[in-house]
């Protein structure tokens, strides 16, 4: 048989295209030796593909771990955001709102340091810490956002609201809104330079603004 010219994607097409060949030809499954990938030995075809199998099989299994774990964390989370929302709608009094609402978000997502500030607020909860004088540069930004800022502390004027803004690396600012666009200004701030990243994903942030927005508008004028 004249085998020049045919390459081994012919005989791979080949073999694809005519399954019944092995059938015909049984022999050659124990016959045909491979090494196997977990060592020098040699191995049939048969049980080079057992351990194809095994392989893909083992990393199935891992994907499904990795599954799972995402699966635990996202609802830990969720049942964090819940006792945060259910401590904010549990509080009757709306000017005890802004310290409940930072000390809980503190509390259930472990975040070393938080505050936020607002605006255009109701004269009756004028010259309370929240409430205290912002830059027109503060609420510009806030209505520029439309997403939250993750990312290093690049010395906002936002992080010296913080107990302690000298130690702060990395900032989350959140924007907080109404009926009538932003009125406010949420910020998280961590010692640790990755735990606000520019890559790190948005939409529970988002939740959490949405949520404190809601929430607060009760303060507003």
């Amino acid at each position: 048989m004249n085998l020049q010219g045919i390459t081994e994607n012919d005989i791979a097409e080949y073999l694809a295209n005519t399954p019944g060949f092995f059938e015909r030809h049984a022999e050659l499954l124990s016959s045909v030796q491979l090494t196997s990938p977990h060592g020098q030995r040699a191995v049939s075809l048969q049980e080079r593909q057992m351990e194809m199998l095994r392989d893909r099989i083992k990393g199935l299994e891992m994907r499904i771990v990795e599954m799972i774990r995402h699966s635990q964390e996202n609802v830990g989370i969720a049942e964090r955001l819940h006792r945060w929302t259910r401590a904010l709608l549990v509080t009757a009094d709306a000017a005890a709102l802004p310290a409940v609402l930072v000390d809980e978000l503190q509390h259930q997502f472990m975040i070393p340091q938080a505050a936020l500030r607002l605006w255009n607020v109701a004269p009756a909860h004028e010259g309370q810490r929240f409430s205290e004088p912002v830059s027109d540069d503060v609420k510009s930004f806030a209505d520029s956002l439309s997403q939250p800022y993750c990312g290093v502390n690049a010395g906002f004027e936002a992080v010296s609201w913080l107990p302690e803004p000298g130690a702060i690396a990395s900032v989350a600012l959140i924007p907080l809104r109404g009926a009538a666009g932003s009125f406010g200004l949420l910020i998280l701030g961590s010692p640790d330079p990755t735990r606000y990243s520019a890559d790190m994903g948005t939409e529970f942030l988002v939740r959490i603004g949405d949520t404190a927005g809601a929430a607060l508008s009760r303060l507003t004028a």
